[in-house]
Formats: C-alpha cells, structure tokens, sequence
C-alpha cells in the first residue's frame, strides 16, 4: 500500500489551487473540466482539492465543512523548506493566515503555522536533521 492523496474539500477548487501556487509555489497538475478538482505537483503525495458539492455526491451523510472562524481541525500539513523566513512570509503575503510565528524547537528544527485560504492549518518547517 501507498499513502497517494490528500484532498481537502473546499468551496472553491480554482481559487484555492490559486492560492497553493502563490503561497508555497507548487504547479498544477490536474484539474477537472468542471473545476470540481484539481491536483497539484507537491512531491510524492499528492494535494488535492474537491469541491463541497462534488463531498456532497460522495458522501451521502455529509462532511464537515471548514470554517475560518473556528479553531482549525486537528489536522495539519506539512511543507519543509530550508528558507523558512522568507517561504513563510511569502505565504503570507499571497493571503495565508498566520496561526503560529516561526520558532526554533529545542531539537534545531524552525516551525511556524498557517491557515490556508480556507482555514486548514499548514505548518512550514525546516527539514529535521538526522
């Protein structure tokens, strides 16, 4: 077995693969004729965004809905990089949402937290060493 995806579903499939471009720099892959998907280049798993009307087809007792003005789901994804002041801000400044500010953890590694466009929370960090 391999972990392939992950699909955040959102209000807005070419919005949000927008954002992704300009805030953490990734390409698209794929997208739907009908803009109710869409896959990015992100490295060996893929993120993926469907839309909540396509949620509702597939699933018939429905999903949770993200919401900006709540506390973020207890799920978080995670891009490294080894400009993470410089990543981080340009995040920022093409609509992300900071959470947490970039700080050194006691083992040498950077971490800092987003909110994407539509709430999910990114965490930005150095690779770990070792």
């Amino acid at each position: 077995m391999k972990y392939a995806y992950t699909i955040l579903y959102v209000e807005n499939v070419a919005v949000t693969v927008s954002f992704y471009e300009n805030a953490f720099g990734f390409s698209r892959k794929f997208v739907s004729p009908e803009n109710d998907y869409a896959e990015l280049l992100s490295g060996e798993t893929t993120i993926a965004f469907a839309s909540l009307a396509l949620a509702e087809s597939n699933f018939k007792s429905g999903i949770e809905k993200i919401s900006k003005a709540v506390k973020p789901f207890g799920v978080e994804m995670a891009f490294t990089t080894q400009n993470i002041e410089a990543d981080f801000q340009k995040a920022i400044d093409a609509g992300a949402t900071l959470f947490e500010v970039v700080k050194e953890k006691p083992w040498g590694q950077k971490v800092g937290y987003l909110r994407d466009n539509n709430g999910f929370l990114i965490e930005i960090c150095t690779p770990m060493n070792g």
